[in-house]
């Protein structure tokens, strides 16, 4: 795999993403299903993937686009401050962040794929 694609991502990060693939949360597991063998739109996604220091919850490298999930530690503060500090990491990398709550991915589905959908439409545009 190339090391731009993962923007050297170190191989202690490849193996956490290999075991955060084995542990997805039950949010992760409802998108997954959804994104998985490109059955949104034909675009390809990867989940648990690394780029650089992190390990994005799911990824499409045709647009450059990383999807986040949070559950309810999101929520507090300094995590909150890490979220940004990492998102800003991301946005130097040319990546392009789309941030759902575990609630919003269990109970509004078909929003989340829209949502999906027209920021891939923005990002064409670009």
């Amino acid at each position: 795999m190339s090391r731009k694609f993962n923007h050297k991502a170190s191989p202690e990060i490849f193996r956490r993403a290999r075991e955060l693939r084995e542990q997805m949360t039950p949010a992760e597991r409802v998108l997954w299903e959804k994104l998985r063998a490109n059955r949104l739109n034909g675009l390809h996604f990867r989940r648990q993937h690394p780029i650089s220091k992190f390990i994005v919850d799911f990824y499409c490298h045709k647009f450059q686009l990383v999807i986040e999930l949070d559950g309810e530690i999101h929520q507090e503060k300094d995590q909150q401050q890490r979220d940004k500090g990492r998102e800003e990491d991301l946005q130097n990398l040319g990546l392009h962040i789309l941030r759902f709550s575990n609630q919003d991915i269990l109970h509004e589905t078909q929003l989340v794929l829209t949502t999906i959908l027209n920021e891939i439409e923005r990002i064409k545009r670009l």
